[in-house]
């Protein structure tokens, strides 16, 4: 993933997919990169590093009933 990429972010707590992220910084660690989090709702940068399996690029919302 790179800097500007919409993300979901795997709750720690009960293991659930949030929406509403995207990468604020990507921190290269080793042979590992660790992120960033901006929430895009009030652009505030989150204080923790996320890493790979904890974040997958957010799924677009299916609009079926639109032909």
């Amino acid at each position: 993933m790179e800097q500007g990429s919409r993300v979901e972010v795997r709750s720690r707590f009960d293991d659930r997919w949030s929406r509403g992220f995207e990468v604020a910084e990507v921190v290269e660690e080793g042979d590992a990169s660790r992120y960033k989090l901006k929430r895009r709702s009030d652009g505030s940068v989150l204080p923790a590093l996320f890493v790979d399996d904890e974040l997958r690029e957010e799924k677009k919302r299916s609009m079926w009933w639109i032909a």
